[in-house]
């Protein structure tokens, strides 16, 4: 009854941009095949952040870039941030999470993370391609994301995306302060269907 009077107060009182982005930006929680394997997507919790820290060090020999606060003042932002989680038989194994500026048109990707032990199983490559979608969605120009110079294979799948380098960040990381490589995906230039093949 109440999601009802939403919709209906919307449609009167707000934009249809203001709907469509919303229901762009919301995911339910679902069950995916990637490689012949099912795992579960949803939108990233609260409760979830403890795991993703854990992912972060996992990747980044042990030391976590973004701590529980920076997670959860990302995840309290649902009208400009998505970030979604891949889980299977209950663990978190990657993560992705991006912001989507209306002014810019540009949907830039914060943070992805996969498991080492997952890598190479195309969760990265999944988690990127439903970013993607949804930028194409809203008529975005663009999506964009920094990673480390040392990164190649993260680089090799952006690559393989369509993305192009378009500069560098000198000490852009904090701790080490290596550079990062700025990409970016042009989605006007790009069709959709090399850019990203995932179903939803």
């Amino acid at each position: 009854m109440l999601k009802k009077f939403k919709t209906w107060y919307k449609s009167v009182f707000g934009s249809q941009r203001e709907i469509v982005r919303e229901e762009t930006l919301g995911v339910k929680n679902h069950r995916v095949d990637i490689k012949g394997v099912t795992y579960f997507v949803a939108k990233a919790l609260f409760t979830d952040i403890p795991e993703m820290i854990e992912i972060e060090r996992a990747v980044y020999a042990g030391k976590a870039p973004w701590d529980s606060t920076a997670f959860a003042n990302e995840l309290r932002r649902e009208k400009d941030r998505l970030y979604l989680v891949i889980r299977r038989n209950d663990q978190l194994l990657a993560f992705i999470g991006s912001t989507f500026d209306e002014r810019t048109q540009d949907a830039h990707i914060t943070n992805i993370a996969v498991l080492p032990d997952e890598q190479g199983n195309g969760l990265g490559r999944f988690l990127m391609g439903i970013m993607i979608k949804k930028a194409r969605q809203l008529n975005y120009k663009t999506v964009s994301l920094e990673v480390r110079v040392s990164n190649q294979q993260a680089q090799h799948l952006y690559r393989d995306l369509q993305f192009e380098q378009t500069g560098i960040k000198r000490g852009y990381y904090f701790g080490d302060h290596e550079d990062a490589a700025d990409m970016v995906l042009d989605l006007v230039a790009t069709a959709p269907e090399t850019a990203s093949s995932v179903q939803e």
